[in-house]
């Protein structure tokens, strides 16, 4: 009979080590030859959006520059809930990625019930463009700065009707942090979407509206509205002798923000491979020339850098929410 031969101590050491080394081995391998199929961009609204159109952007960026297509699938509903909590549930593996914006930073404080916590459930990837709304007005408003507008809206409290594309939407929360921070009263007027609320803001039906930059941009230059400020903390390329709102209400900033997650447990080495491509695309000239047409302005940084974006954006708005009691429709 022969005799069994255990295996040594050290045999059994290096056996433990190396079965510990094998998954670190298999997403190397796997982040390698990642992407070997197409890869779905879930955007939580519907096509034509800033997001859609970012989507778009990106996606096809990747797909040339990794050889596998980037698919963009638009999941609306739920103010951009649906789309998330699907990337939420989704496999780990990056097939499946977000475009984030700003509804997921105002949901996580917005709606009280959610099936994810999007900061713990999210991995960021990579931030791309911070985007500014703009304060405009309807050009029979008899004001031509901020400093006006300010002084009229304390001078007539709850006569300036402020348009927005709906209850909880970027739009709405810049203009109620502005009402925070400056103590005017303004009367909230929600649309389904920025199309109508442009038209009425256009038509005089609401006097001031915190649009989008790429939707408003073209009535500004048009003469249709008047532009008083930037939300975001700089000029923006797009309208630059137009002053930020923080040079009259100092710390004031809002800004969309957009960038790529996945969902949790996502391996790093992945994670890693897309945000260098997508940091790489700020110096491709094609998409600076497309990032400049949409009013935005790149934003390349490691994940943990968009974390952190996601992270203090979550604060902020979170405040807002509770201070001006806003409840989703």
């Amino acid at each position: 009979m022969t005799e069994l031969k255990l295996p040594s101590r050290r045999q059994l050491l290096r056996l433990a080590a190396g079965a510990a080394a094998l998954p670190a081995i298999s997403h190397k391998c796997w982040a390698q030859s990642y992407p070997s199929r197409p890869v779905r961009i879930v955007v939580g609204f519907a096509p034509a959006g800033a997001q859609d159109v970012l989507a778009r952007l990106i996606g096809q960026f990747l797909s040339e520059r990794l050889g596998q297509q980037f698919i963009v699938e638009n999941r609306p509903g739920g103010g951009g809930n649906v789309g998330a909590e699907a990337v939420v549930n989704a496999a780990p593996d990056g097939y499946t990625l977000l475009l984030v914006g700003p509804p997921n930073f105002i949901n996580a404080t917005l709606y009280e019930k959610l099936n994810f916590n999007f900061i713990n459930d999210i991995a960021p990837v990579a931030g791309m463009v911070r985007v500014s709304n703009v304060l405009e007005v309807n050009p029979e408003v008899p004001t031509r700065s901020l400093s006006e507008f300010i002084a009229y809206a304390k001078a007539n409290p709850g006569k300036i009707n402020m348009g927005s594309a709906g209850v909880g939407t970027a739009p709405h929360m810049a203009g109620e942090l502005f009402k925070m921070m400056t103590g005017i009263n303004m009367v909230h007027v929600p649309y389904r979407g920025e199309g109508p609320a442009l038209t009425d803001l256009i038509g005089g039906q609401v006097q001031a509206m915190f649009g989008v930059l790429p939707s408003s941009i073209q009535h500004i230059r048009s003469g249709k509205l008047r532009a008083l400020a930037v939300t975001t903390a700089l000029r923006s390329d797009a309208l630059p002798e137009i002053a930020p709102i923080r040079d009259v209400v100092p710390g004031y900033e809002a800004s969309g923000v957009f960038g790529l997650g996945a969902p949790k447990r996502t391996p790093v080495e992945i994670v890693s491979k897309l945000n260098n491509q997508i940091n790489a695309a700020f110096a491709d000239p094609r998409m600076k020339a497309r990032i400049a047409d949409f009013g935005g302005t790149a934003i390349p940084g490691t994940p943990s850098d968009f974390g952190k974006i996601i992270a203090d954006e979550t604060e902020k708005w979170g405040k807002v929410v509770k201070f001006a009691s806003i409840k989703p429709e």
